[in-house]
């Protein structure tokens, strides 16, 4: 099937960038990406444009939609997680960047971040454990929208190498999603993110040739396939 081709290529990629980058699970935003403050200063801005693509949530694609060989972890409990992408693998959906022209300005002056994502987590809704692909990316999660639970903390919960993450309205974490990793929603709300994939700073020469490589395409499939947007 579809989603076992994509499991074998994604074990092997993982083989070859596991022997020769080691870096822990959760990583400084300082050090691996600078620019991240460009997005939380903002953060409550992008929140608002966020919003108002939540009015719209039933047009916008579920994850499943886009990537059909991940249906295991975004169809697998009937409850919606879907993704409004305004950049993807470094190509840029125009028409849906000008529906969110904070997240727009500040992409144009961080070049690394290789796709940009609003994440809408339906109530209720559990991505499984898994593992991505590529670590020359590293995941860059703004929390926009994070609904509490009956004691007043973040509801939605984030486990990455089994060390669970909470993150409140405005704080952010940069790691790598090549490290096990699942999330849950545990209220009766839509949480809401943006999900940044930042290019990995400071690789090995081989390995920043052969990232260059996969990325290039990748971004072929991306034209030849195209992207859904929604306008």
């Amino acid at each position: 099937s579809v989603g076992q081709l994509y499991d074998r290529a994604a074990d092997v990629v993982r083989a070859v960038y596991d022997r020769r980058i080691a870096t822990p699970a959760t990583l400084e935003a300082e050090r691996y990406f600078p620019n991240a403050k460009r997005f939380t200063d903002r953060w409550t801005h992008i929140r608002d444009e966020a919003l108002a693509v939540a009015g719209t949530l039933g047009k916008v694609p579920r994850f499943h939609d886009v990537m059909p060989a991940q249906a295991d972890i975004s169809a697998n409990d009937g409850r919606d997680w879907r993704v409004f992408i305004m950049k993807a693998y470094g190509v840029t959906l125009e028409k849906n960047l000008r529906r969110v022209p904070t997240v727009a300005a500040i992409l144009d002056e961080a070049p690394e971040v290789m796709s940009a994502t609003l994440s809408f987590l339906a109530p209720g809704k559990h991505i499984p454990e898994h593992r991505g692909p590529f670590r020359a990316i590293l995941r860059f999660h703004l929390m926009l929208s994070m609904p509490s639970d009956t004691a007043g903390r973040p509801a939605c919960v984030m486990n990455i190498d089994g060390v669970p993450y909470r993150l409140g309205d405005g704080e952010s974490l940069l790691w790598d999603d090549t490290y096990r990793h699942e999330v849950w929603n545990r209220s009766d709300r839509v949480r809401i993110a943006l999900l940044l994939d930042v290019w990995r700073r400071d690789m090995p020469a081989d390995m920043a040739l052969l990232s260059r490589a996969i990325l290039l395409g990748t971004q072929a499939v991306i034209h030849m396939g195209g992207m859904p947007d929604v306008g």
